[in-house]
């Protein structure tokens, strides 16, 4: 198998860099898999999960990206994000309190009201953390 060089880049800096056999995003429109040697395409990302899987099958990294860019060209693959986690760096106990309050917030206005929108956002990032947390990625023993 082949490998692609990835990397994860937010104005905070890089979040992630390594090669790997497979990118699987989902950009606005749709579920994107992009594997080595992929024609060159640059589009636009949905607040989702990221799954980098290595070339032993059983290894797969997840991030959390918060919408951006991706740029496949032949040599490399750049996700770029207003932010972005690894799965591992992801605090818990902050992304559930950021989801109560969007939630209250959401309780109190309506889908026309100011503040509306970002409310979402905010809801759909913080459940994008908590659900990428609690993947179970544990390799089970032969």
């Amino acid at each position: 198998m082949s490998t692609v060089h990835t990397d994860i880049v937010t104005p905070a800096g890089k979040v992630y860099e390594g090669d790997v056999h497979m990118v699987c995003v989902r950009s606005k429109s749709g579920e994107l898999g992009i594997l080595p040697h992929h024609m060159p395409i640059v589009a636009p990302l949905e607040i989702a999960l990221v799954r980098l899987k290595h070339e032993d099958e059983k290894i797969v990294d997840y991030v959390a990206v918060h919408g951006g860019f991706i740029q496949v060209g032949r040599e490399n693959i750049t996700i770029l994000s207003e932010a972005a986690e690894l799965k591992s760096m992801i605090d818990v106990e902050r992304a559930k309190q950021a989801k109560a309050d969007a939630e209250n917030q959401l309780s109190t206005l309506h889908e026309t009201s100011e503040g509306y929108a970002e409310a979402m956002l905010k809801l759909k990032r913080s459940e994008l953390r908590l659900s990428t947390a609690s993947i179970d990625d544990t390799i089970p023993e032969a």
